[in-house]
């Protein structure tokens, strides 16, 4: 049964907006760097993320596996710790975006985002009405596990907190970039580098004038649009290079290869001891 929303006492907005939402970053001039969440989904993952100066966790769940129940958990971490959580949606679907967004997720990003019509689908499940569609559901994780005392106020504080991600990395994204970039609640683009790469031709080599020069093109169009631009760079270079032109955040690197790359270094420094 549905509890009166009248019932509750009333609750501090402070505790309704658990930390800073990612527009306010965005919007504060900082460029963003996001821990990726791959297969270990753990609150203890996000402590260590918030502890190596991570600005934001971004779930990869189209790939990914995870227990929602366990996802829930970690989201509930980062949110109780002020820290964004961006994630992909699996599929352009209602109940798939619910479920994220009651688990307390900021953004919702959206693999192989083509057209125009792709983002008036998602920004209609992301923002509840008259705005859009979304159901209303309080008292999961998007509420920090408390009843709004004023529905209309909290729906309004989701509306202005949650961010619609478009994810260009096809070549007809890209030949539709103007109309996805220009369509009206994009909050954030990211180019997909792996799989523009394999689309333009050169699997892999985020850096060959093929693939960097359309994404140029798009991250042109976000700054002519005003939309903070992010992707995955090669390396601190190549990363330098797109903040010079204007890039916003960074997908950044994902808990596998930290852990490989980090236990490769460990090991390769013991070696040198009895070579």
């Amino acid at each position: 049964m549905k509890r009166d929303p009248g019932s509750s006492p009333a609750i501090p907005d402070s505790l309704l907006r658990a930390g800073p939402t990612l527009r306010d970053r965005l919007r504060s001039g900082d460029v963003l760097i996001g821990g990726i969440l791959t297969e270990y989904a753990r609150p203890s993952l996000v402590k260590l993320y918030l502890e190596a100066g991570f600005d934001f966790l971004y779930v990869e769940y189209e790939h990914g596996h995870f227990a929602h129940t366990v996802l829930a958990d970690t989201v509930l971490c980062a949110r109780d710790n002020g820290l964004p959580v961006i994630a992909k949606t699996p599929q352009l679907e209602r109940g798939a975006v619910a479920k994220l967004l009651e688990c307390g997720i900021t953004g919702i990003q959206l693999p192989r985002t083509e057209s125009r019509a792709d983002v008036e689908t998602l920004r209609s499940y992301l923002r509840f009405p008259p705005l859009g569609s979304r159901a209303i559901a309080p008292g999961y994780g998007s509420s920090g596990y408390r009843q709004p005392p004023d529905w209309s106020a909290w729906m309004n504080q989701q509306n202005a907190e949650t961010c619609l991600v478009v994810h260009i990395e096809t070549r007809m994204g890209y030949e539709h970039a103007a109309e996805i970039i220009s369509t009206p609640g994009v909050d954030m683009v990211y180019v997909g580098p792996g799989d523009f790469s394999i689309e333009m031709g050169h699997p892999g080599d985020y850096d060959h004038p093929e693939v960097a020069g359309p994404m140029f093109e798009i991250l042109e169009l976000c700054v002519r649009h005003g939309i903070p631009f992010g992707t995955t760079a090669s390396g601190p270079a190549a990363a330098q290079r797109l903040v010079e032109r204007g890039a916003r955040f960074f997908e950044a690197i994902d808990e596998l290869t930290l852990i490989l790359e980090g236990g490769r270094r460990f090991v390769a420094e013991y070696r040198e001891f009895y070579k």
